[in-house]
């Protein structure tokens, strides 16, 4: 489940805000609040994303260059796409529309973003569909500039597919990108790409390119003999150099992925795909020695840190993982992806719902149920926190303890399930002057006599409400200075708090200086 209700607004006759931010923070803000999961860059937008393209199209003009490493700062170390893909456009029609001369070069800003060889693509989508088929020289340098860095044989067989509304071939013809100067085999990729996309019948691969070559001899096996190639001596090195993953493996074989075809393709597998993958290596009967080589890159925390995943995928894994061959590894891993948490300064009070209602399943996808997923939110954020007091409510609520170091399955199997939901009695019992108050709920709250949940902490206090079940009614208003409500949990709500934090007290990160501030 998305964050397809981040920062939604109450009803205007129940709630207000209490007071009009500056257009810097407010913007940031909606940033990073509202674009965390946007489903599609060809929809209208409500009334918060017309705010978000209005107050980049503002900022752009009157502050270029803060509004520039906003944008950059959104797509890097802040992981949120869609919002600095739209944010570069909107920065360069407004730009463009004013006439502005001075600040960061529009180019730059639209390759700053484009960090995925499928972005330049989607950045196109957003503006044919926001203003038209015609695309302005500032934008197609920036998306040629981007090109030269991220296209080559493998992006174009992961990334050039007809499921894109444009393909690599398209983007060339509109953009003109000439090859990088230290890259001479790149005229060759692009003349294949536009090849692919207009003639895929004739099209033929780069000689010097390895990669499209070695595939397009392994799409050139009868399938009939494929099997005989996965289980040669070189099997494993033919898909690697082919750059062929699980998927497009088992679609080449036209069956099921026996033993020999798992054995062939585990050593090209990233992180998260063995991961979810533990399961089909089990009822494929996949030898012991490949299994050390899977739990050996599980319990690396380097590859955890790149796998920039977070503590639900490993406890999922290892909740469902039918061996325990797959146990210790993922304890390890999961206990490695804490360094991708973020660590809130100050003291935080963290309450987890563990209701009856709260143990239906956190999607119709995911293998938790939403207890455990919030347990495993509030403990992860309890362990990497300055100070944090964890708490368990449901009908009473009480302490969950933890020390600095601990096992996140250690600490999950210390909380219970509690009954009714007694949210505010939760609140009013632990507030004990913290920093921010983070609840992690479905919402459904019985009613109190002192109010709803987040009345019971002054204002000027953040409380970040992240709703599991989605359901419409709240439990106390949100979209206020310091009332924020999501929907859902996805790695990027890790990432929330200390993002949201950083634009409420305009302690730019990507600016210079010893507080952020200019």
């Amino acid at each position: 489940m998305a964050y397809e209700n981040a920062w939604r607004a109450p009803a205007p006759h129940a709630y207000g805000r209490s007071f009009l931010r500056d257009a810097r923070s407010e913007l940031c803000l909606l940033a990073v609040a509202n674009f965390v999961a946007q489903q599609a860059f060809y929809e209208s937008g409500d009334g918060r994303d017309d705010r978000f393209a209005a107050l980049v199209r503002r900022l752009a003009v009157e502050d270029a260059a803060w509004t520039a490493g906003l944008l950059g700062w959104l797509r890097g170390e802040g992981g949120m796409r869609t919002a600095s893909i739209v944010g570069a456009a909107e920065y360069v029609k407004a730009r463009l529309d004013a006439g502005a001369e001075t600040g960061p070069a529009n180019r730059q800003v639209v390759a700053a973003v484009l960090q995925r060889p499928d972005e330049p693509g989607e950045l196109l989508g957003y503006w044919t569909s926001t203003y038209g088929r015609t695309v302005p020289k500032p934008v197609k340098r920036g998306i040629a500039d981007a090109i030269r860095r991220l296209y080559s044989g493998k992006s174009l067989l992961k990334y050039d597919t007809a499921s894109k509304g444009y393909r690599f071939g398209d983007i060339l013809n509109l953009v003109h990108a000439a090859p990088d100067p230290d890259k001479p085999w790149q005229g060759e990729l692009f003349r294949y790409a536009l090849d692919r996309r207009h003639n895929p019948a004739t099209a033929q691969p780069p000689a010097g390119d390895r990669v499209l070559t070695a595939h397009r001899a392994l799409m050139a096996v009868p399938v009939e003999e494929r099997r005989a190639v996965v289980r040669a001596p070189d099997g494993a090195q033919r898909l690697a150099e082919a750059g062929l993953t699980w998927e497009a493996l088992a679609g080449w074989l036209q069956g099921p992925m026996d033993k020999e075809a798992w054995e062939a393709v585990i050593p090209s597998m990233g992180l998260m795909a063995l991961v979810r993958n533990l399961r089909n290596f089990d009822e494929a009967g996949v030898s012991d020695e490949v299994a050390g080589e899977v739990a050996a890159k599980l319990c690396d925390p380097e590859a955890v840190a790149r796998s920039r995943q977070c503590p639900f995928r490993y406890l999922a894994a290892y909740r469902h993982a039918p061996s325990l061959r797959w146990a210790y590894p993922l304890e390890r891993a999961l206990g490695h992806s804490l360094a991708n948490v973020p660590a809130l300064g100050g003291r935080t009070l963290i309450l987890v719902d563990r209701s009856g209602s709260m143990w239906s399943p956190l999607s119709e996808r995911s293998q938790l149920n939403r207890a455990d997923a919030a347990a495993v939110f509030g403990t992860a954020l309890a362990l990497r926190a300055d100070a944090a007091d964890l708490v368990q409510f449901g009908s009473g609520s009480a302490p969950v303890t933890y020390r600095a170091g601990e096992s996140v399955l250690k600490v999950l199997g210390r909380f219970g399930e509690l009954g009714g939901t007694n949210t505010t009695e939760a609140v009013r019992k632990h507030y004990r002057g913290h920093d921010r108050v983070l609840i992690v709920t479905d919402e459904q709250t019985a009613y109190h006599r002192h109010g709803a949940p987040t009345e019971q902490v002054p204002a000027q206090v953040p409380v970040y409400t992240w709703n599991l079940a989605g359901y419409r009614a709240g439990h106390g208003p949100s979209g206020t200075a310091n009332r924020h409500v999501f929907a859902g949990l996805t790695d990027a709500a890790f990432r929330m708090v200390s993002l949201l934090e950083a634009g409420r007290s305009a302690n730019w990160p990507w600016l210079s200086g010893a507080d952020g501030r200019r």
